[in-house]
């Protein structure tokens, strides 16, 4: 059937209901609950239900698929691939994503107008993340 997002950090079994789709109000998402599992195998899952909206938004708004590369990610994963030690990653708050045949600044842009709290534009796409001190950077 699927998940129906809880507001907050809630975590999530990548076993259990990895291939569950999110809806929001009734209204199915385009985001399955493994989408945002740590690229390490870990089965914990922390996930924001501000981050699943908002990114739902942006496939909304650009009617192209938001190819989610990175999402939560455990301690050590983060540690392995470079990641700050207070990342928004590690609290299921943050996403690295790219949209096909739309640039990195057009995405940060939009990411901006409706209330990401931190941007990063890089070459290969964007991190977008829901802290609530705002922050834009590039990489």
């Amino acid at each position: 059937m699927g998940i129906e997002l809880t507001k907050g950090v809630i975590e999530y079994s990548n076993a259990k209901q990895g291939n569950e789709y999110f809806y929001t109000n009734g209204r199915k998402s385009n985001f399955k609950v493994k989408e945002f599992a740590c690229k390490d195998g870990t089965d914990k899952i922390l996930i924001d239900s501000e981050l699943v909206e908002k990114l739902q938004i942006i496939r909304d708004y650009f009617g192209v698929p938001v190819n989610v590369n990175s999402a939560y990610r455990t301690e050590e994963y983060n540690k392995a691939v470079g990641g700050v030690t207070d990342s928004q990653h590690l609290l299921g708050k943050a996403a690295d994503i790219s949209l096909p045949r739309v640039a990195p600044s057009t995405i940060a842009n939009f990411a901006k107008s409706i209330g990401f709290g931190g941007i990063g534009i890089y070459s290969w796409g964007c991190h977008l993340d829901t802290r609530k001190d705002k922050a834009i950077w590039r990489g």
